[in-house]
């Protein structure tokens, strides 16, 4: 059985380095996923992990055994994100005119796998578009809850605020989304989660 995250922790404050490299490993991943979440697709999103590992690093012989690991990582990504999108001076969000319009694309038999495939692709796309028009609090709340999972006391812990601002900001998000992707002609129950009241 592997060590908690907690147990690394406490063995990386107690001078073991390669704990560390652990949490790194077991984290990467989830950590870029969340960061291209928030920031959209943008070269960034390695540079922001890895700011994001230097600042836990540099951090985590003062973190508090009294929080959760992952918890104190997500809310270190996004403030790392946060700093980024006020740093650019021009925040360019794509619009739902940035998506193809596959009805002037000449079409061609292929397999049903195939199509589902595309099909799957385009609605990413769209959700990726439609998250895009979000305000960064909105975001940033449906893609710790939807996306990486996490309870809304662990979002509000990572994000600092209330749990009632929690489900409000993801209430709204999906809202606005749903608006979004039925404008598109997608189903919108088939792609994101009603919120919890």
């Amino acid at each position: 059985m592997s060590p908690s995250d907690e147990e690394l922790v406490m063995a990386f404050q107690r001078g073991d380095s390669s704990a560390f490299d652990t949490l790194l490993r077991r984290w990467e991943t989830k950590i870029k996923g969340a960061i291209y979440r928030v920031v959209g697709p943008t070269e960034d999103v390695r540079d922001l992990s890895q700011e994001t590992f230097l600042k836990a690093y540099r951090g985590l012989h003062g973190f508090r055994k009294d929080a959760r690991f992952s918890s104190w990582l997500y809310q270190i990504a996004i403030n790392v994100c946060r700093d980024r999108l006020r740093r650019r001076r021009h925040w360019s969000e794509l619009s739902f005119d940035d998506l193809e319009d596959s009805s002037r694309q000449p079409q061609m038999a292929t397999p049903p796998d195939a199509l589902d495939a595309v099909a799957a692709r385009d609605v990413s796309r769209a959700v990726e578009v439609a998250m895009g028009t979000l305000p960064p609090e909105q975001r940033e709340a449906i893609v710790l809850k939807e996306y990486e999972g996490l309870t809304f006391a662990e979002i509000a812990g990572a994000l600092g605020i209330p749990v009632s601002t929690v489900k409000t900001r993801l209430y709204r998000g999906l809202s606005h989304l749903r608006e979004q992707l039925e404008a598109r002609g997608i189903r919108p129950a088939a792609v994101i989660a009603a919120p919890a009241p």
